[in-house]
């Protein structure tokens, strides 16, 4: 019989152990041991973060696989980062340091275990970097050098045990470099090495690429495996699509969530005032934080050519925030960079990375565009902070008292700095909203504070859309539609991947009895926003049912009370179709919810309440419900 074939694969093999494990384990065992788990707990985690599995952990060994060197590299420089500033909390005689190799080789695989010289090299590589350091090989480094910001530091060819050859060998020094991929001057070659140091690089060189081409032809693994256009739910945009994924929060202090989020909100913010960029919304991507990830899935689930992910750590004034962009549909990275910076740069920073993505995708700006997508800040850094938090409390809408909260801090930003139209524009929404979901003790005054807010963030600054969306929805309230109109096509204009401003003149269209408008920016938003487009569909079942096309409307609305059976709104729809389409067993299914929910209802009372403008089809559907037997 012939002999069964083994199973090889290329990989990026991360090795790690404590430096000084035995003198640790001597002075103190059990603190040993618990701080051990601690840091494998935080490793464990990172690694998985950055899409790496761990294979083995014996003893105060870690050994990991990656399918990327950049994510290998990179999740070793966050683990040694976080570890050393777990270890600041140490006394000196307490410090548990790590050291790690990367090594890019051959591996066996079998079942969840890898073996081979790949692993072998990695390990050898490994004893040789420093207390808190990174070593990496020769191969490792040709996949990195110019993708990754770190610096190198050529340490020379080494002979390691077991191994046939010298390896090269690179140290990554934990400290910012100004140009990626720098590498330190390789020492001389002395003149009897020379010729066998040309043919053994060539081979190398011949080794590595023939290895790589291997792997991504046969072996590439199924966890780092290019989204498929094909699979895709959605087709993929003309022009550049892509979903930023919220950045990991890499502080030691939770609280520091909302910085992270904000972070992510604002690039994501900046890229979407580009009509040459397709971005998908917060929303649906921001339903992946904390979560693994895989940037195949996540390609095919929103339909986009592109993912950005990052980490922002903040330590009292400074700030380090990573970032890279990834193509779904190779899984090669277009870009990575690391930047260290004093928090008060960190308007300048978030433009900056924006401009690098842009960069990336190969647009070019206008001058007009460039204007656009750079932030309208404030030289008050606390205000800034305090604006983040009062966003994080403003989309947290299942959270009790989260608009007065927003509220609150809203007008401490606008204390700290009274020329930062954000604070305005923030109090501005908190009102409108309020008053929107009808809890306002007093709308009328809260409309007119509002008009008043989001005309004087205009003055400061025209081009910001949440004070358009907020004048849009005052003069809705106040029956001025084409003005509503208006402002709301301002706000799409200055940001064309809105999902809250497509939706909001959506809306407004369709009250104004032109639903074949409105149905085209409906579907811009689902296509947008497609995890959390509830309001979305209902709004595009309500097109559909005002144009009498019930048996279209129906699916949608059931899409929707599949997650959300409760909505008011969305009972009565049900009611008006099913009565439309002859369905009595099911109108008198909604009837019945409808009135459980509301017992005091009236169609009188609603009749008040839509702001449709057209009488024929408001008529129609008040018809269908009294028809379906609920009370005038």
């Amino acid at each position: 019989m012939p002999e069964e074939r083994v199973k090889r694969k290329l990989s990026a093999i991360f090795s790690a152990d404590v430096e000084g494990y035995s003198r640790l384990m001597g002075d103190d065992e059990a603190s040993t041991v618990r701080t051990l788990e601690s840091y494998r707990k935080v490793m464990a985690d990172l690694i998985d973060q950055f899409r790496g599995r761990v294979v083995d952990s014996p003893g105060d060994n870690l050994l990991a696989e990656f399918g990327s060197v950049v994510d290998a590299v990179q999740c070793a420089v966050e683990i040694q980062e976080v570890l050393k500033a777990k270890n600041e909390e140490l006394s000196e005689d307490r410090k548990m340091q790590f050291r790690i190799g990367v090594n890019l080789g051959d591996v066996i695989e079998e079942g969840d275990r890898i073996y081979g010289d790949g692993v072998n090299i990695a390990a050898r590589i490994e004893g040789l970097a420093e207390a808190g350091g990174i070593c990496i090989s020769g191969s490792a480094h040709e996949q990195i050098k110019t993708k990754l910001a770190f610096g190198y530091e050529y340490i020379g060819e080494h002979s390691v045990k077991n191994i046939a050859e010298p390896l090269k060998v690179y140290r990554v020094p934990m400290g910012p470099k100004d140009v990626a991929g720098k590498v330190s001057r390789e020492k001389e070659v002395g003149p009897k090495r020379w010729r066998w140091a040309i043919i053994g690089g060539a081979a190398a060189l011949i080794i590595v690429i023939g290895a790589v081409a291997i792997w991504n032809f046969y072996f590439r693994s199924p966890a780092v495996e290019p989204a498929s256009v094909e699979k895709m739910a959605y087709p993929l945009p003309e022009k550049p699509s892509i979903a930023v994924l919220p950045f990991t929060n890499m502080s030691d202090d939770p609280k520091q969530e909302y910085f992270s989020d904000g972070i992510t909100e604002n690039v994501i913010t900046s890229l979407s005032k580009l009509p040459k960029l397709f971005v998908i919304s917060r929303n649906s991507t921001f339903i992946y934080k904390g979560k693994p990830v895989k940037i195949q899935q996540l390609g095919e689930k929103l339909g986009v050519h592109y993912v950005l992910e990052g980490s922002v750590q903040r330590a009292r004034d400074k700030v380090r925030i990573t970032a890279q962009l990834i193509d779904a549909t190779t899984e090669q990275h277009l870009w990575a960079e690391r930047y260290d910076r004093d928090l008060k740069d960190i308007f300048a920073l978030q433009d900056e990375i924006t401009m690098e993505i842009i960069k990336a995708l190969q647009i070019e700006l206008t001058g007009s565009e460039r204007v656009r997508v750079v932030a309208k800040g404030t030289n008050n850094l606390e205000a800034y902070l305090k604006l983040l938090q009062g966003q994080e409390a403003f989309h947290h809408r299942s959270s009790p008292g989260h608009l007065e909260r927003a509220r609150a801090i809203a007008r401490e930003v606008i204390a700290l700095d009274p020329d930062y139209p954000k604070g305005y524009a923030l109090l501005a929404q908190t009102l409108i909203r309020e008053v929107g979901h009808g809890r306002s003790e007093f709308p009328s005054t809260s409309i007119e504070q509002a008009s008043q807010l989001a005309q004087k963030v205009l003055d400061m600054d025209e081009s910001d859309i949440d004070a358009h969306i907020v004048l849009g929805n005052i003069y809705l309230q106040r029956n001025q539609n084409e003005m509503a109109i208006a402002e709301l096509e301002k706000a799409v204009s200055l940001n064309p991947n809105s999902t809250e401003a497509l939706g909001a003149l959506g809306r407004m269209l369709l009250w104004s009895d032109k639903p074949q408008r409105a149905l085209g920016l409906f579907q811009r938003a689902i296509r947008l926003d497609p995890i959390h487009a509830q309001r979305a569909y209902l709004n595009l079942g309500q097109t559909h049912r005002y144009l009498g096309q019930y048996e279209e409307a129906v699916p949608l609305f059931k899409k929707i009370a599949q997650d959300e059976p409760d909505i008011f709104n969305l009972t009565l729809e049900l009611i008006v179709c099913y009565t439309a389409v002859g369905k009595k067993k099911e109108a008198d299914a909604q009837v019945a919810k409808l009135l459980d929910m509301e017992p005091g209802f009236s169609l009188r009372e609603l009749s008040m309440r839509i702001p449709i403008r057209n009488a024929e089809p408001k008529k129609t559907y008040l018809d269908l419900l009294r028809k379906a037997g609920l009370p005038d």
